[in-house]
């Protein structure tokens, strides 16, 4: 009931008042709930804490109803203190998922049509050096060409990620022996004529919250630093069949959160005064600085957009249950995306198209054709771009998306004014908060668990874990219902358009992290020194078509190629 659920939730917690759970109550004969009247149970929960907790849930019993209330409340209780003494390990997912299909939608069908952009010609270089911010594509080709091996480019990223990453702050761990012996293998598998695609020989790093075997995972926090698991995560493992090579677990804020990590704060190439923004700071911070090929990151709310705006980088979060995310950190499960952080969209393209697919270990992801044609005509695709949002900007930012939407309508989009489906998403954000809180609900009840992580404000995780115990689960469900009506609100609006264009700081990345759509965002200008994004959203399993709108506005203008001055250790 609901009043159990904050009653249990409240600390110090009755867990803590009675570290033994009690012998539980005599079942009463013949009530399949056994909830029966009249057996004599310890009163620890009283009429003035129900009460209490009333008043969070918004509600109010009479007397008569509490004192009726009060035998189920004090049993349910010891339920809850068995519950607690379960283990249950980090990586167990809830027997309830998500899932963005609504009925009526229908899956696209057929197989995957991959048409990518014409190759450019090969670079001409004196020292490896030089190829460093070239794009993962264009090392892949070099690669494949023999001018130059995977072990040389990797050597060259290790140095670079020596010599830079200090500043940035944008490692955890450098994986310099197995990016060695990977890119050694990469080299065999080129001279014998086994290319396994572009990607094959070209180094990136990961977020460290992907599972490498005997690799530190650390999801950067404090109470995880010595973690080191024993298999690798599917998209580690997806990556290393398309001949990728690993040089570094990259930074990530602390459990998810922003850019603060438990070896401090990780920072954009653009201005080492401000954070490179978080979740995924290590992959935008290292993509821009030219320290990898190319980064593998994850977005709950914002944690791919944010960082690849903030460090003028392209990004892709695709849609709900396009990539397994076995072996990666939960922070929230009906949430939870995975994509590349790259030098470019058709980087982007290349890395997902490796990473998606079902693997028979997370059961959220479909088995949906993955489509990406560079070169379909953009008169063909109906285009949005929501008006207000754009109007709204400051005086400073507006220009920049002004020219933003200038530049795009000159490529040949046509665009038409659109608004999101009015809704209170606010009311419903919290379904990450209460499935963040899950996750870590062992580490909040350990003693001194949450007091280890650096961040200690009221915005970060430690407060935010203890408020969400007071979470009522029939609220929860009530969000997750509501969520649905605005799927469905969504869908309607997505039924009428192929894609739509927004800023960097629009709803609707609150929006689509709700309902599963896929987003793709390139700098597009600077403000006060920092890069600027502009986001593509597309439909459901759609990736190719807000990837082909990305495609011609980065073929449009130069903000791509502009790399930022760094500062070696």
């Amino acid at each position: 009931m609901q009043v159990v659920s904050v009653l249990a939730a409240a600390g110090p917690s009755m867990a803590e008042q009675a570290p033994t759970p009690p012998v539980p109550p005599p079942s009463p004969q013949g009530r399949g709930r056994g909830r029966g009247r009249g057996e004599q149970i310890p009163q620890r929960v009283t009429k003035e804490q129900v009460v209490a907790a009333l008043a969070i849930l918004g509600l109010t019993y009479t007397d008569a109803q509490l004192d009726m209330a009060l035998p189920g409340v004090n049993r349910a209780l010891f339920t809850y203190e068995q519950l607690r003494l379960i283990d249950v390990p980090l990586d167990t997912a809830p027997s309830i998922s998500f899932s963005p299909i609504l009925p009526g939608f229908q899956l696209p069908k057929g197989p995957a049509r991959y048409n990518p952009p014409k190759a450019g010609a090969i670079f001409r270089f004196k020292q490896p050096e030089e190829l460093a911010f070239l794009s993962a594509v264009e090392l892949g080709a070099m690669v494949k060409a023999k001018r130059i091996t995977s072990e040389a480019l990797t050597k060259m990223y290790l140095e670079r990620l020596k010599t830079y990453s200090p500043k940035l702050n944008c490692v955890i761990t450098l994986t310099e022996d197995l990016a060695l012996e990977q890119a050694k293998l990469a080299d065999q598998a080129i001279r014998r004529g086994r290319r396994t695609g572009p990607l094959h020989g070209v180094p990136y790093g990961a977020k460290d919250l992907f599972d490498t075997k005997g690799i530190l995972t650390t999801w950067g926090a404090e109470p995880y630093s010595k973690r080191v698991p024993d298999s690798d995560a599917t998209v580690i493992e997806k990556l290393r069949g398309a001949g990728a090579v690993l040089v570094a677990k990259l930074s990530m804020g602390a459990l998810a959160q922003g850019g603060q990590w438990f070896g401090g704060m990780t920072k954009t190439p653009w201005n080492y005064e401000m954070t490179s923004s978080g979740s995924s700071a290590g992959s935008g911070s290292a993509t821009s600085a030219g320290l990898v090929g190319f980064a593998v990151g994850t977005e709950t709310l914002g944690s791919i957009v944010s960082p690849s705006t903030r460090c003028g980088v392209a990004g892709v979060r695709p849609t709900f249950g396009r990539v397994s995310r076995n072996g990666a950190m939960a922070l929230s499960w009906t949430m939870d995306k995975i994509g590349p952080i790259c030098r470019s969209v058709a980087d982007c393209a290349e890395v997902l198209r490796a990473i998606a697919g079902p693997d028979g270990k997370d059961l959220t992801v479909v088995n949906a054709p993955l489509s990406w044609d560079a070169r379909k005509p953009l008169k063909s695709l109906k285009v949005g771009y929501l008006a207000a949002e754009f109007e709204r900007a400051n005086e400073k930012t507006k220009p920049v998306l002004d020219a933003a939407l200038d530049a795009l309508r000159k490529a040949g989009v046509k665009l038409e004014p659109i608004q999101l489906p009015d809704f209170p998403l606010n009311a419903i954000r919290f379904v990450l908060d209460a499935e963040a809180a899950t996750a870590f609900d062992d580490l909040t009840r350990t003693s001194g668990g949450l007091d280890q992580l650096s961040g200690q404000t009221p915005g970060d995780w430690p407060n935010q874990f203890r408020m969400s115990r007071l979470i009522p689960a029939v609220e929860y469900i009530r969000a997750q219902r509501a969520r649905t009506i605005y799927m469905q609100k969504f869908q309607e609006l997505m039924g009428q358009w192929d894609a739509f264009v927004s800023p960097t700081g629009s709803q609707s990345l609150t929006a689509t992290n709700l309902t599963g759509h896929p987003q793709v965002v390139v700098p597009c200008g600077f403000v006060d020194g920092l890069p600027q994004g502009l986001l593509f959203t597309g439909r459901l399993y759609e990736e190719g078509t807000a990837m082909r709108l990305a495609l011609a506005y980065e073929q449009a203008t130069e903000w791509h190629k502009l790399r930022p001055v760094l500062q070696a250790s």
